[in-house]
């Protein structure tokens, strides 16, 4: 039993805040909280809030200092996690916790990404979906971090989403090319972002590519959730495509899932075929059935 908290990262109201999560109970986190002297309206379903100028007091109190992707993994864990769908928030400062650590110092660009997936239109290509995409590739890299270019091509991979395949994925590309460009990124990396952003195309990566296989990967993942996470996805992805017909539509998703079901293989890494390819096929059978 152990309460954790990350560094104060995260900017709001004027300050920073951590975040305080128990990897064991929620009964020990309000403990916990309490006996800190932290009020209740700090408490957000799954974790405390936590002002900065009482982080040193909590890690004396006893709360474990971590990175904040280790709190996330301890969290998830734990079972006591709140998936992000079910959040009523924007996402805005996680995301921007995940950006400072791939690319910090590029906050201008991180604004730019952030108010592109949160787009009105998205439904399911939505800042939902990068950050379970994000959360995939730390499970699938776990323990090591995502590599960069990876991380990054995650960030741009439906950066521009008008719900056009093939042409979506090149725009894509072509933002990651000018805008990494413009960040001073080496041009080996930016071709491997560009490389990787258009490999979603189509989810083909080659054998031995490994960092297309993360990608790949990371972003089926949604593929192989439990019949109800399922159910969600089919419905957001209908509200995408809310301008198109019944009938066209579903001739164009049924066209898709043949295509997800022909892949051989379907998840490229033995980690994500463990942890997602069981579910995904019954999944993807039972919606073309």
């Amino acid at each position: 039993m152990a309460v954790y908290v990350d560094p104060p990262l995260w900017p709001a109201h004027g300050t920073r805040f951590s975040h305080l999560v128990s990897d064991t109970s929620l009964e020990e986190l309000h403990a916990f909280a309490a006996a800190a002297g932290i009020p209740g309206r700090a408490f957000d379903g799954d974790h405390y809030d936590v002002a900065e100028d009482r982080y040193a007091a909590l890690v004396a109190a006893g709360a474990v200092p971590v990175e904040g992707r280790v709190l996330v993994r301890k969290l998830i864990a734990s079972g006591l996690r709140i998936p992000a769908r079910q959040r009523g928030k924007a996402l805005r400062l996680p995301l921007l916790n995940r950006w400072n650590e791939v690319l910090p110092g590029h906050d201008a660009l991180f604004l730019d990404l952030l108010d592109r997936w949160g787009e009105e239109h998205r439904k399911y290509h939505g800042r939902t979906h990068l950050l379970a995409v994000l959360e995939a590739l730390d499970v699938l890299c776990h323990p090591a971090d995502p590599p960069r270019a990876v991380a990054l091509a995650a960030w741009f991979h439906d950066a521009v989403y008008r719900g056009v395949a093939g042409q979506d994925e090149e725009e894509s590309a072509q933002l990651a090319e000018v805008r990494l460009r413009q960040a001073g990124l080496p041009a080996d990396e930016v071709n491997e972002v560009v490389r990787l952003v258009l490999l979603t195309a189509d989810h083909r990566p080659e054998p031995g590519d490994h960092a297309g296989a993360l990608l790949s990967d990371a972003d089926l993942s949604v593929l192989g959730g439990d019949p109800e996470a399922y159910a969600r996805y089919l419905t957001a992805v209908r509200e995408d495509f809310a301008h198109i017909g019944d009938a066209d539509f579903a001739a164009g998703r049924a066209a898709v899932v043949r295509h997800l079901l022909a892949l051989d293989p379907l998840f490229h890494t033995d980690r994500g075929r463990a942890l997602w390819l069981q579910a995904a096929r019954r999944n993807l059978h039972g919606e073309l059935a």
